[in-house]
């Protein structure tokens, strides 16, 4: 038992100070160093946005007549998903296949999608730090502004 127990703590050290050597370099952009980024964006693909104060670009293409979203609603939409070099990165035509809790996606659409209501489409360009940061997501680059295109088909309270 002893002979077991040192390669164990050994090995418990290792990965614990292993853990000290991770890339802490990951420093959040804020929307506002992206400002020009995101005007130049919008300038360029016909988006006259409007601008939440947490630094979210949209612009509402229709409202919608339905009830709204909250942050604990179950959202069902069919949406487009780019980079801002025009990569399409993620995309869904069928809302029945979403379903998400609006509490559990990322910032951009937690204050983008209760803009509008059922059946409405709204633009949403979204500073990397209200998606998915420095660390980036899958094909997402790290510090990624993202664009995206939503109608919000369904909702669930």
């Amino acid at each position: 038992m002893k002979k077991l127990l040192l390669p164990f703590l050994l090995l418990f050290i290792l990965l614990l100070n292993l853990s000290c050597f991770k890339d802490k370099s990951c420093v959040p952009k804020t929307p506002a160093s992206e400002v020009g980024s995101l005007n130049a964006y919008c300038a360029g693909n016909g988006i006259t946005p409007t601008i939440d104060p947490s630094g979210l670009f949209y612009q509402i293409l229709d409202p919608g007549t339905g009830a709204t979203a909250s942050v604990n609603s179950k959202v069902f939409i069919t949406y487009t998903g780019k980079l801002v070099n025009g990569t399409i990165f993620d995309q869904q035509t069928n809302s029945s296949l979403t379903g998400w809790v609006l509490s559990k996606l990322i910032e951009g659409w937690r204050v983008g999608i209760p803009k509008i209501q059922v059946g409405g489409h709204i633009l949403l360009v979204v500073p990397s730090s209200m998606g998915y940061g420095c660390e980036g997501y899958g094909a997402i680059p790290a510090n990624s502004i993202l664009f995206f295109d939503v109608t919000l088909v369904d909702i669930q309270n």
